[in-house]
């Protein structure tokens, strides 16, 4: 018996219904989350997204296939390193991080393909088995960009 996946718009209401002063974007096959209480920035600052069709970029996860789609989050730096060690190196642009991942297996949380280096994470169509840590990642990227944009804002 498999498990069902959750769906991106499980995910776009948890993070705006769970979530104070967040800011969704669509655009590019992506809808992406800021954190900008009140608009005080032109952007705020950026901690995850939902991401349902490969781009130029990005084609590890082989989001074109159907019914996949990515849950993409910037964490804390500890939290990454707590989950796989140090961030790799940067990859040459159009490449992806080095390292031991299958970036097109679903329901696996892992480095982001290619911003695994910045501490982002991803996961391709994620289960409700993984839901609650994606959930706790989520609210981990949520803590960090509230840091990032009090620093910005002073």
């Amino acid at each position: 018996m498999s498990v069902p996946p959750i769906s991106p718009d499980d995910v776009f209401e948890h993070i705006t219904g769970t979530f104070a002063g967040v800011v969704p974007k669509s655009t590019w096959g992506e809808t992406a989350f800021f954190y900008n209480p009140g608009m005080a920035l032109k952007n705020g600052t950026y901690f995850a997204t939902i991401k349902e069709k490969d781009g130029d970029n990005d084609r590890a996860s082989n989001l074109d296939r159907e019914g996949s789609w990515r849950l993409n989050m910037g964490v804390r730096k500890e939290t990454f390193v707590s989950l796989f060690g140090p961030p790799p190196k940067r990859p040459g642009k159009g490449q992806i991080i080095e390292g031991p991942w299958d970036f097109a297996m679903s329901d696996q949380i892992m480095p982001h393909p290619v911003y695994g280096w910045m501490g982002w994470l991803a996961v391709i169509s994620p289960t409700l088995s993984t839901w609650d840590q994606c959930k706790a990642l989520i609210g981990d990227a949520h803590e960090r960009a509230k840091a990032t944009f009090e620093k910005r804002v002073k």
